[in-house]
């Protein structure tokens, strides 16, 4: 599927456009459409189709909601459809396995698992559909009618696959009513040029530092080894990610659309809770809006919600994936945050700032082990513990080696990988691109697109020329 993204980016994103902005206003969806399901089925000839029922579950389930407003147990009813069914296949395609292997190993059952393939972005679409009929039913929206523009809505390719998680909500005005200026579509070049080059400049080159090391004894790793190898995986999933969001909202904007933002500098936080108020925003906001508000959120008393963010966090850790692991890591952020309100936060507040910087940074690092050190196919909880501490052990010289010529080579390698990384998931990039466009003279803002220019013929020839390119997130 990452080469088929790219190949149709690249190849037939031109054309695509191109029809896009030849077409009237009202023929605009349905290129959106066919776009969309071409995108997917490129990759999933075969799971479009459980895309396209998703979608239509959710479009039926939305008119008869509108349709019998006045009769409460029809609309719960539909709501009830529309939530077992993405529900369901979200369980069957990305859990059903998982449950199957865990119940044969604790119980010593033999139950035949189908190794279902996981289709692309499922948890992206189903929740981007799923969010319709729910606020639909809670009268926060007007139904779609039109079964192209509602296609449309769930297929848009550019966010369809790895988000950000486009809520109906969130552009229903634009639906079926948008203007598309030159500067939109100025500025969405730029934004996606930014991404591809987050992407494929940085996130590639310093992830094959953490695939080199993740493939290594963790009970032999030096100290250094082992930190270069998280910070490199720490800096190559925030690059990976953000580089795909900001791909996905330039393209939005080239047509016509305000996707919401997903990233906003996340490890210059001083908190884990701003941490995450930073990170994968679009997912936040979904289940801060159907999970911890449906539960009382804060409102009743501080033991509820202590109890409704733990509950988030480990539906949060399971929405990334059926292992132990992420169930670890969602469990592991829910406590974190459940400190801090507690008592943690005061003290924050109180520090020099650098320290809060470091704490949170660190344990942000911490949580990236429990994320992507550990093998995914292991069912044993007291195996994955192992490997989370192994190689913890080993960042803290665990295993008696501080140094090795490893770690000396990849210092000489990636040090000036690991210094773009550090500039690039700061603001200061940002500021300083902000200050040449509104006091820097008129000439230096011509290096804008140069710049620009450079980075896209850059990040295209890499393309062509590696053959290391994963896209993270297409695996959620």
């Amino acid at each position: 599927m990452v080469f088929s993204s790219l190949t149709f980016l690249f190849a037939f994103l031109p054309l695509v456009l191109v029809i896009y902005y030849a077409v009237p206003l009202k023929a605009k969806n349905l290129i959106i459409m066919l776009s969309g399901i071409v995108f997917y089925a490129w990759g999933e000839p075969l799971y479009v189709f459980a895309m396209l029922l998703s979608t239509a579950i959710d479009y039926f389930a939305g008119l008869i909601i509108n349709k019998y407003d006045d009769k409460p147990k029809v609309r719960l009813a539909c709501l009830l459809v529309s939530l077992i069914m993405n529900l369901g296949l979200l369980g069957t395609f990305k859990y059903l396995g998982f449950i199957i292997n865990s119940a044969n190993a604790w119980f010593g059952l033999d139950i035949p698992n189908p190794n279902l393939p996981l289709p692309i972005g499922i948890s992206f679409f189903t929740f981007q559909s799923m969010s319709y009929t729910i606020d639909l039913y809670r009268r926060n929206i007007k139904v779609q009618k039109n079964p192209i523009s509602f296609i449309g809505f769930v297929s848009l390719f550019p966010q369809l696959v790895a988000g950000p998680i486009v809520r109906y909500e969130d552009i229903q005005n634009e639906i079926d009513n948008r203007t598309i200026t030159e500067k939109m579509v100025g500025d969405g070049i730029c934004r996606f040029i930014t991404g591809l080059g987050k992407k494929v400049l940085i996130a590639n080159n310093i992830g094959m530092l953490w695939t080199t090391v993740k493939a290594m004894e963790y009970s032999e790793l030096s100290a250094v080894t082992a930190w270069l190898g998280i910070l490199a995986f720490t800096f190559q999933i925030f690059f990976d990610f953000s580089g795909y969001s900001d791909m996905a909202i330039g393209l939005g904007k080239m047509m016509g659309f305000n996707f919401p933002e997903n990233f906003d500098y996340p490890y210059m936080s001083h908190s884990i809770s701003e941490f995450w108020r930073r990170w994968h925003m679009t997912l936040g906001g979904w289940f801060k809006s159907y999970i911890y508000i449906p539960l009382g959120g804060n409102r009743k008393g501080t033991a509820r919600t202590l109890f409704n963010l733990m509950v988030v966090w480990t539906v949060t850790g399971i929405w990334h994936g059926a292992s132990w692991n992420f169930m670890l890591w969602g469990a592991y952020f829910g406590v974190l945050i459940i400190m801090e309100r507690l008592f943690m936060g005061k003290v924050l507040e109180k520090i020099p700032s650098f320290f809060s910087w470091l704490y949170t940074f660190v344990l942000v690092v911490f949580g990236w082990v429990m994320f992507d050190a550990v093998d995914t196919t292991i069912v044993d909880i007291g195996a994955m513990f192992g490997e989370v501490f192994t190689y913890i052990g080993a960042m803290f010289g665990a295993n008696g080696v501080f140094m090795d010529n490893f770690a000396t080579s990849s210092i000489m390698n990636y040090g000036i990988m690991f210094a773009v990384c550090i500039l690039g998931s700061s603001d200061l990039i940002k500021n300083f691109a902000t200050f040449i466009r509104e006091k820097a003279p008129k000439w230096m803002q011509y290096g804008e697109p140069v710049v620009n220019l450079v980075i896209m013929l850059t990040a295209i020839s890499y393309i062509a020329t590696s053959n290391y390119n994963p896209f993270l997130y297409f695996n959620f």
